[in-house]
């Protein structure tokens, strides 16, 4: 379930049509250059042929598409002797024109999803045997966690208060990314209601050894807005300082992190102080946009995406909890975190806000 959102004019020109036809028969009368196949023509150099290919995620770099490893990677670009390809749905591209003889095929670092890294060269020998296709891996460092595995990590809205079954966010990108990557996902809850961004860093690696997530979606801070602290001239408190935690303590397991920006809170509530909190919430994302980049860490920019929105109003239960179509839209935004390159996450980020302060 993933939510997601070229004419040609023509006009004959007779005059200039008969002009080339004469200009090309009175060459030919007279003796005009040899034909583009004729005997002076240089030599046309073969064509390579196209080669087939998909790049899957190698659970256990061995470098072979076990039976059981079903992820495929859309979106990454692969590379066959000097020739490259894109793929599509279902992590397979077509390389045209690959010269014949012994090729090596592999990826592209800088287009593969956040934390993966190619796996080993393939050798390919072209043209290719018919019906057969190249298996390109990609490999994840995750240690002793779980493959697959997501741990939702943060406060009430983590814990899915507002929705309509419980599950928040963690449903809709479930779902997204079995759809996304073509196998299996699950997603795991570790949202505690009412909790700080301080407590969420005193109790993350107790949830890191019990859930042991290849990734971990970090999104804490709301509740910050509630410690004085937080709002006075000791800003942003604790705030970067615990999220800076938790990052390193998913890291330190071999757990990948992504980051969470803060949501706004619903304007309507003009009697809740709604204007000054969500200036206090961007000031506080841009700090968290500025911690990714220091830490090297994917981000799911929810806030960037929500203000994206022609009525935020829209995406709430209450006050502070989304509804369905807020948590809809929470899930877009923590699969692009998880599936998009690094430099590209970074580079839109950057755009929006240039453009849109």
């Amino acid at each position: 379930m993933i939510h997601s959102r070229r004419l040609v004019r023509g006009r004959s020109l007779p005059t200039r049509l008969s002009g080339l036809s004469l200009a090309a028969t009175l060459a030919a009368s007279c003796g005009g250059g040899s034909s583009p196949t004729g005997p002076d023509s240089p030599p046309t150099t073969a064509p390579g042929t196209s080669v087939t290919a998909f790049v899957f995620y190698d659970e256990n770099a061995n470098g072979i598409a076990d039976p059981l490893e079903g992820i495929r990677l859309p979106g990454v670009t692969v590379t066959i002797g000097a020739r490259t390809g894109q793929t599509v749905a279902g992590g397979r591209a077509v390389v045209a024109n690959v010269p014949s003889g012994a090729q090596a095929a592999t990826v592209r670092a800088e287009s593969l999803p956040p934390y993966f890294v190619p796996g080993a060269q393939v050798a390919v020998q072209v043209p290719q045997a018919p019906g057969t296709e190249i298996a390109v891996p990609a490999s994840l460092s995750i240690g002793a966690n779980r493959a697959n595995v997501y741990m939702a990590f943060g406060d009430s809205i983590t814990f899915g208060e507002g929705s309509n079954d419980g599950s928040g966010y963690r449903s809709y990108l479930e779902a997204d990314l079995r759809s996304y990557w073509g196998g299996s996902a699950s997603l795991i809850n570790e949202g505690v209601s009412a909790t700080r961004s301080n407590r969420g860093a005193q109790r993350i690696g107790a949830s890191l050894d019990r859930r042991r997530p290849a990734y971990t979606l970090i999104l804490y801070g709301t509740n910050d807005w509630n410690d004085i602290e937080c709002r006075d001239e000791r800003f942003p408190c604790y705030t970067i300082d615990s999220l800076r935690s938790m990052v390193q303590e998913a890291r330190s397991i071999q757990s990948n992190p992504i980051l969470g920006t803060i949501i706004p809170v619903n304007p309507a509530y003009a009697d809740r102080d709604a204007v000054a909190r969500n200036d206090w919430v961007k000031r506080m994302n841009d700090l968290i946009r500025a911690l990714a980049r220091t830490e090297r860490v994917a981000v799911a920019d929810i806030h960037a995406s929500y203000l994206r929105q022609p009525s935020l109003e829209a995406l709430y239960r209450d006050f502070l909890h989304p509804n369905e179509q807020g948590y809809a839209l929470m899930a877009q935004e923590f699969l692009k975190g998880i599936t998009q390159p690094l430099a590209a996450s970074a580079a839109r980020r950057a755009f929006f806000f240039s453009v849109g302060g």
